[in-house]
Order: structure tokens, then C-alpha cells, then sequence
């Protein structure tokens, strides 16, 4: 029997084992998903390939990226068949074609800016796009700002301290942006999603989440949606807590949660989550959820195995 999650206009089916490997290659983690104009589903794992590409179906079409990327984070499918890759272990954001040819890099491969110090990067974890191609990137573990770039990869601007007041961060960990160019900031360990304007003014805040990890902004809709990815508790003392993270909320524009998706605790069962670290929408409104389990559960297990890292649900009219 199929298991159907979500409520209202966003109800899916979980479509189980999706995504086929080949033999006795393991993704080991996925931190982040991508979808191209084919509805080809891009993979940035922290396995031994470190992008994989698969059709909508889940058949396995190619991988590239060894040798390059350090530490997988963040995914972003640009307007002109690229896509922007985030590296948190290496400092760097990479503009790749989609065959994986290396055509911009901001930041220098294997140098950290200074701790808390400002200036890009010190392990930046994701990047928006403006509706003109300007680039955002949230910085990040160990910076608590965000950059905004030239589409040709010039530093513009920059925003954001460490701290708890409005515009202030603690771990920026995603960014988003809409088509109005609003700038969607999810503050982790804040437990909200800030919004800014295109030149970084605090415009508003979400609340009511639990630390927010994913980011991703519908905006194929006439109506945008924001997916929100939430982690579970990060203490020894509640991290068995129910009803906190370990789901994928849906929200409007203005800060509404229209749905979520998942269960009140962790898992690898159907209709479950353990930590929902990318998410991706393709062209039928179908969601590929990428996670970061082993981070959070794996290590913890003996004997240590791997988990699921890669979920697919499917929109149903």
C-alpha cells in the first residue's frame, strides 16, 4: 500500500528505493538535490561520485565531479543550463555546466577566510540566484554573513553579524530568492527564515520552524511556495524529542505554513525523514528530498551502515 503525506493542495505519494545506482555505489550522503529543464535530478553527495544524474525515473545517466569537491553542501540550477555547486570543506562556490566543466569559482579553492571575520568565505553552504542572475552565498558555518555577486563574480555587498536580533545570524545555513528578488535566509540555528531585499534589508521573519536546513523557493508557480527542510534536535538531552524537525514544511510568500510533510519522529520508514538537507522541485511538482543521515544517526549506529539519503514523493492532482 502506498503512503501518501502532506495535506490539502500538496498531498504526495512516497515513492520508495527511487534512484538506482550502480552496483556497489553508495551515495553515502546527499546534501543537496538539483533539477534541470528535462527533469533531470542532479545528486551532490558525499560519497566517492560526487555528482550523480539521474532521469525522472530514477535510471541512472552519469557522474562527474571526483577529484574536485571536498565536502558536498549546497545545489542551485541556473537559468542557462549550469548549476552551481557549494563546497563547505573546500570554501568555494563552482558555476559548472551541466556535464561538469568548471566555468566560474568564487573563493579560493582550500583557504578559509578568518573565523566570525566577514569576508567570503569560511565554509559557505549554498547559493540563490537574483531575477538578475546576481549570485548569493550564505557564509555559513563559520561566518555569519551572506555575499551578493556580479553575475561575472564580483563582490558587490555583503550583510549580516553574528547574534540573534533581526538581520543578525547564527549558522546561515540556505538562501533563496524569488522572483520579485526578495532574499529568503534560513537561520539555522535561530530556528527561523529571515527575508531581505536584493541589497540586504531585513524585511521580515518566519518563526514557528525548527531549525530550518533546506531551502527551496517554487517559483514555476503563479502562487510561489517555499519548502522549508527542518533538522531535528541537535542535544543528547532531546534529540528523541517528538515533533520537532525531521520534516519538510511548505509556506507562502508571506510566511504562511500551508502543509507539512512527515512524521513527528525520525526514521527510514515511509512517509519518514531523518535530516531533509536539499530539496528540489521538478516540472510536475514532484519533491526530491536530499539527507544528510549518516551526519546526524549513522555514526551513532553499531555496527555503523549506510542509510537513506535520497527521497522522492510525488505530487498527486
Amino acid at each position: 500500500m502506498s503512503v501518501v503525506v502532506g495535506s490539502g493542495e500538496f498531498r504526495y505519494e512516497v515513492i520508495e528505493c527511487w534512484g538506482k545506482l550502480p552496483d556497489r555505489w553508495t551515495f553515502h550522503e546527499v546534501a543537496s538535490v538539483g533539477v534541470d529543464k528535462n527533469d533531470n535530478v542532479y545528486c551532490f553527495t558525499r560519497g566517492a561520485h560526487p555528482v550523480i544524474v539521474f532521469d525522472r525515473d530514477g535510471n541512472f545517466l552519469r557522474s562527474w565531479g571526483e577529484g574536485i569537491f571536498k565536502r558536498a553542501h549546497g545545489v542551485t540550477m541556473g537559468p542557462d543550463d549550469t548549476i552551481y555547486l557549494t563546497d563547505d570543506g573546500d570554501h568555494t562556490v563552482r558555476k559548472c555546466t551541466l556535464e561538469g566543466e568548471v566555468l566560474l569559482t568564487l573563493g579560493i579553492p582550500g583557504k578559509v577566510a578568518p573565523y566570525q571575520g566577514g569576508e567570503p568565505f569560511n565554509r559557505c553552504t549554498h547559493v540563490a540566484l537574483s531575477p538578475q542572475d546576481e549570485i548569493y552565498v550564505s557564509d555559513g558555518y563559520g561566518n555569519s554573513r551572506v555575499h551578493k555577486y556580479s553575475p561575472g563574480g564580483k563582490l558587490l555587498l555583503s550583510w549580516g553579524e553574528s547574534g540573534s536580533d533581526p538581520g543578525q545570524f547564527n549558522i546561515v545555513h540556505n538562501i533563496c530568492a524569488d522572483r520579485e528578488g526578495w532574499v529568503y535566509v534560513a537561520d539555522r540555528e535561530n530556528n527561523r527564515v529571515q527575508v531581505f531585499d536584493g541589497n540586504g534589508k531585513y524585511e521580515t521573519q518566519w518563526n514557528n520552524m525548527h531549525r530550518p536546513c533546506a531551502l527551496y523557493m517554487d517559483t514555476a508557480r503563479q502562487d510561489p511556495v517555499c519548502y522549508v527542510g527542518e533538522l531535528g534536535p541537535g542535544y543528547s538531552v532531546n534529540k528523541d524529542a517528538p515533533n520537532l524537525g525531521h520534516r519538510v514544511d511548505i509556506y507562502s510568500k508571506q510566511g504562511q505554513r500551508l502543509a507539512r510533510l512527515g512524521a513527528a519522529a525520525a526514521g527510514e520508514a515511509a512517509g519518514q525523514f531523518i535530516a531533509p538537507h536539499g530539496i528540489a522541485i521538478d516540472s510536475r511538482g514532484d519533491i526530491y528530498v536530499g539527507e544528510v543521515s549518516w551526519t546526524i544517526m549513522g555514526q551513532h549506529l553499531k555496527p555503523p551502515r549506510e542509510l537513506r539519503c535520497l527521497q522522492k514523493l510525488k505530487k498527486l492532482s
